[in-house]
């Protein structure tokens, strides 16, 4: 038992450390940008400020439109994790619960798309969506997560075979349909990795830079990486503004994760069994 208790206060002890080391470049962040100019670039340099200057945030969020950024990147980030949820819900039940012709082939090759690299596709989807007349609209950035995502119906595919079939035969017997059974049987069940999906997909389409780059021309439709981006080049020597757009843009994704956190880990290991 004492070797057990000295290990765990060893164990949580080089966890606090490394917990440290991550979290450094937060909080400097933080007291970066209630500081002053001055005691930005002071040497050597003040960790604490002397009065927070809570105005740095009002200052930097007026000096560009960002309350237009921020309601694109709302808009893109809702709907395109809607569209994942459906989409990948659906098809992972399919692949999942249903025989049919094919099956392991057409999900075989699904797998294999994971394996071509976005940069591939970029030109051809450029010009498919030049095509539809959707460059600089949000719609390039929203359409495609309605057709799902390899590696979300992967996960989801997973976490469904783990279901017994004893399941769905007895609400069958029951008299229920196949929409009931999916909407009121396995919807319920499948609450952990969506929302594991929800929570990845909101990571990645927040800070997804490179889409709303390629896409988007006008500054109104910009999202708020893509603004932050342009604001740094206007700011590039101007570290309070930087600093602070910068805090607000990470804020949303780690409360997303800190709430979602128990769903994440239920999600995942229901994945793997």
């Amino acid at each position: 038992m004492k070797m057990s208790k000295k290990y765990k206060i060893i164990m949580y002890s080089l966890l606090a450390l490394f917990s440290l080391y991550f979290l450094l470049p937060f909080v400097w962040v933080i007291l970066s940008a209630l500081k002053t100019e001055a005691e930005v670039f002071s040497f050597p340099p003040k960790i604490f400020p002397e009065m927070p200057q809570w105005g740095n945030f009002i200052d930097a969020w007026n000096s560009q439109p960002f309350g237009t950024y921020l309601k694109n990147s709302v808009i893109v980030t809702v709907m395109t994790t809607l569209g994942q949820l459906i989409s990948c819900s659906l098809v992972a039940y399919g692949f999942a619960r249903y025989d049919f012709k094919y099956k392991n082939g057409l999900f075989i090759l699904l797998l294999a798309t994971m394996m071509i690299p976005w940069d591939v596709t970029m030109i051809p989807l450029y010009m498919e969506f030049n095509l539809f007349g959707w460059i600089n609209t949000l719609k390039p950035l929203i359409v495609p997560a309605f057709f799902g995502s390899a590696y979300y119906i992967f996960l989801l595919r997973q976490f469904l075979m783990n279901i017994p079939k004893d399941l769905e035969n007895a609400a069958r017997i029951d008299g229920a349909n196949e929409f009931q059974i999916f909407f009121k049987i396995f919807l319920p069940i499948m609450k952990a990795p969506l929302i594991l999906i929800a929570v990845l997909n909101i990571l990645l389409v927040w800070n997804d830079y490179l889409g709303p780059l390629i896409y988007l021309q006008d500054q109104s439709k910009y999202t708020l990486a893509l603004g932050l981006a342009a604001f740094k080049g206007i700011h590039d020597l101007q570290i309070l503004p930087i600093m602070s757009i910068t805090l607000v843009m990470i804020i949303p994704p780690v409360l997303v994760f800190l709430f979602a956190q128990k769903y994440i880990v239920e999600g995942i290991s229901g994945s793997i069994k």
